[in-house]
């Protein structure tokens, strides 16, 4: 009976209806995200088949094309201490989703595509993106401290990137088989117009005044908490998680010039990872509300090292299938265990500017990750690739104890001590 209290309370954590309308708000707005990726793979084929493009270089221009995420600290300095027509996250939200709107609307009405004006206008729509994605995680930080939820809401929001994944992935692969590039640029630029009704509709945010030496303030403020040793230190090891060459980019040229997959099946297959990702980020929104997150730190480290090893059986149809599902599954619950760990290290009161600053490390290390993915395959193959980045993903196993993560969970709430002591769940992980 203890038991399946306990996994009720792990799998239903939304129970008031403040918790349950931001779920919601987060849910549409990471579904649009997510929807972002729809002409990726198109692009891919275009570049490499119509401009001879190497994995190298793709994976290079689509480093340009997420710029705009690396800088997402400025966006959150903006939102935290300059407000826009009163609201210090709402009026920033419509007019970032709209700029992504107008972007992909643009793409999809050219006749013609060069790489500069994919790259130009991709690389615009994935600003108003970027912004937009600052502006909901600061929502996230904030309510999410205050409520306990900050890994439950995150696993929402990934559960809703990877259920547009699996749109992405059938839709994007059946545009790309008939060389529907337009039509893909459509489909992504519907989604960002549908957040922008999302933020005028359920954001409910009081007006603020813009006072004289406000900005100053809030600059104060970050300039205090930078010196804190603890973010550093998560920093560094996001950025070392983060940078094991990736396979991203790599695998997609494997699949195509080694395996022979169609275009058609490799979507399905990204579908088929989303749906583990899905799996994935439910199981973290349960786990993250009783177990500690050292352990579920610990725990993401192992099994991305097994997730990727298993990449060397990864020969037949079905062994992808299996892998690419599976690997959705781990690579989500990792990836939680590693954001919700930013979200509690972020301070008060500057919750948008250091979230996105974390943020922008993450996306840092990812991209310069498929920079190296990209040229270790074209220079050392498959195999190799897949055995460094086990490696690399392994060593941060030494990192995890200079990481003091049960005084930042503490910090910020951590699993709750009522639910410890009904549940029997052990608290001596996390500070007093």
């Amino acid at each position: 009976m203890r038991g399946r209290r306990l996994l009720d309370t792990a799998l239903a954590p939304f129970r008031s209806p403040e918790a349950r309308r931001l779920a919601l708000i987060f849910a549409v707005v990471y579904f649009a995200q997510g929807m972002w990726s729809l002409p990726v793979q198109a692009i891919t084929l275009t570049l490499k088949e119509r401009f001879g493009y190497t994995a190298g270089h793709v994976a290079a221009l689509f480093s340009i094309t997420n710029a705009p995420w690396l800088v997402k600290p400025i966006y959150g300095l903006l939102s935290d201490g300059v407000p826009l027509f009163g609201r210090r996250r709402q009026s920033y939200f419509a007019l970032t989703s709209g700029l992504a709107g107008v972007a992909g609307f643009a793409l999809g009405s050219l006749d013609a595509y060069t790489p500069r004006v994919i790259t130009a206008l991709f690389t615009a729509m994935g600003l108003g993106l970027a912004f937009t994605d600052v502006l909901t995680d600061a929502l996230m930080v904030e309510n999410g401290k205050r409520l306990r939820l900050t890994g439950g809401f995150q696993a929402v929001q990934w559960a809703s990137i990877y259920a547009a994944s699996i749109a992405v992935g059938v839709a994007g692969g059946m545009l790309t088989e008939h060389h529907e590039l337009r039509l893909a640029f459509f489909g992504a630029a519907v989604f960002p117009t549908l957040s922008f009704l999302m933020a005028c509709v359920f954001i409910r945010e009081p007006r603020v005044r813009r006072e004289a030496g406000q900005f100053r303030r809030t600059w104060m403020a970050i300039r205090g908490s930078i010196r804190s040793r603890d973010l550093w230190v998560v920093a560094g090891f996001i950025v070392f998680w983060t940078f094991s060459p990736s396979l991203g980019t790599p695998l997609f040229y494997y699949q195509t010039d080694t395996l022979k997959f169609s275009q058609q099946f490799i979507g399905t297959l990204f579908s088929l990872s989303a749906a583990g990702a899905i799996v994935g980020a439910l199981a973290y929104g349960g786990l993250s509300r009783v177990l500690p997150l050292r352990w579920l730190l610990n725990a993401a480290i192992g099994l991305g090292v097994l997730s990727t090893l298993a990449y060397l059986s990864y020969t037949t149809p079905i062994s992808a299938v299996l892998i690419d599902t599976g690997a959705g599954c781990i690579g989500m619950v990792a990836t939680l265990a590693f954001l919700d760990l930013a979200a509690k290290a972020s301070p008060k009161q500057a919750e948008g500017t250091f979230f996105a600053l974390l943020m922008s490390v993450y996306n840092a290390g990812t991209q310069g990750s498929q920079i190296v993915g990209g040229w270790l395959y074209d220079s050392l193959g498959y195999a190799n690739l897949i055995l460094i980045s086990a490696a690399f993903t392994a060593l941060c196993w030494l990192i995890v104890p200079a990481v003091r993560v049960e005084q930042i969970e503490a910090r910020a709430g951590g699993p709750s001590r009522r639910l410890t002591r009904r549940y029997g769940v052990s608290t001596r992980h996390v500070a007093s």
